[in-house]
């Protein structure tokens, strides 16, 4: 438990400067990213979609990959979401993709092809929360409205002495305030890059670089030490822990498959026919599980390496199943499965589990 703090001190002064350094500093250091030279809200949103629980490093592929592949709004609207999914494969929470492609297709029908162009229109948008809806209003349309995004909770609670936990309602609100505050009306856009960026590069999680900061004689936390301690946040609730056990059955060159059903994470990805048990348990244990499946027929197996999620952690077996064509016949009927051929897996929509697998094995 965080002891008891001064209560945050800033004036009008303070938060003037603070922005007028903030983005001085930015213009001489910011990194140069292509989102960032366009006013275009098409390409601003889908880099803020993309890189919603994602690295900059790891979503810049997948940027240039679906301007390349949908260059307009018009063609995200009028592809497939199987087509969206599968160029989405890897990048995780899937429901993003999902609802990017609902997303297109509500602004061709509603809005006429034209993007919202307000905060509180564009937070009507499916998947467009406060922080995304921020982000495009402010630096599409420069409306003077303030991203909060897990930056800007570590600059602000550090810089300013905020010992609140980000994680209650209440504190959200006296952060939102503060950074309403601070966000001045010209150069709204620069502005919030500005303080994402200092978080990103100098006001880091670990390791901050406090001798090389520009507010280091002012920030709270560099006076206190107390980097490691803001912004404070709750402990979130231990992880779930699930045991999964696919079958890939495979007759020639297809292979069966199931399409993940509504409400689910991996809701449109195909995956094998999968068996859950609740701890780890024997070959034996798993045959049991799936009813049907011969085990003269298992031809290989792959244990993957543990698969974190944001509440989960998931640890997966994979079986190759070789039959004839038979009992391929027969198991698709049981299981409800889909028969893919060979040559349209690397097309089709999947969990990265299952591209693992079938990377492994060459597939």
């Amino acid at each position: 438990m965080v002891e008891e703090h001064t209560p945050m001190v800033t004036t009008p002064d303070i938060e003037k400067k603070f922005s007028k350094t903030l983005i001085n500093w930015y213009l001489k250091n910011k990194r140069e990213l292509p989102w960032r030279e366009t006013q275009d809200p098409y390409p601003i949103w889908l880099s803020e979609i993309i890189l919603q629980q994602t690295r900059v490093q790891q979503g810049m592929s997948y940027y240039f990959s679906f301007l390349e592949q949908f260059p307009t709004i018009n063609h995200l609207a009028n592809a497939s979401e199987k087509e969206v999914l599968s160029l989405w494969q890897g990048l995780g929470y899937y429901s993003r993709a999902r609802n990017l492609h609902k997303t297109a297709r509500i602004i061709i029908t509603d809005f006429n092809g034209a993007f919202p162009n307000t905060y509180k229109s564009l937070l009507e948008l499916k998947g467009v929360g406060p922080y995304t809806a921020a982000a495009i209003a402010s630096f599409a349309f420069k409306e003077q409205v303030a991203v909060v995004d897990g930056n800007v909770y570590r600059v602000l609670a550090r810089i300013f002495g905020i010992y609140e936990d980000i994680m209650l309602n209440t504190s959200k609100k006296t952060f939102y305030e503060l950074a309403q505050r601070l966000i001045p009306k010209k150069d709204p856009d620069i502005y919030n890059q500005a303080i994402m960026e200092f978080g990103a590069l100098y006001c880091t999680p670990a390791n901050p670089d406090c001798p090389a900061c520009i507010f280091n004689q002012i920030c709270v936390a560099n006076k206190t030490g107390d980097q490691s301690v803001l912004p404070v946040k709750s402990k979130a609730k231990a992880k779930q822990e699930r045991y999964l056990h696919y079958f890939m059955i495979r007759c020639g060159n297809f292979v069966l498959m199931k399409e993940r059903g509504p409400n689910d994470i991996w809701q449109g990805l195909y995956e094998f026919l999968l068996v859950e048990s609740k701890t780890p348990v024997s070959f034996t244990e798993v045959l049991k599980l799936a009813k049907g499946i011969p085990k003269k027929n298992i031809t290989a197996e792959f244990a993957s390496p543990k698969h974190v999620l944001s509440h989960q952690i998931l640890h997966a077996r994979f079986y190759t199943v070789e039959v004839e064509k038979a009992e391929f016949e027969k198991l698709k009927v049981q299981y409800n499965l889909e028969k893919i051929a060979l040559e349209d897996l690397p097309a089709t929509p999947k969990p990265v589990l299952i591209s693992r697998y079938l990377k492994a094995h060459k597939f």
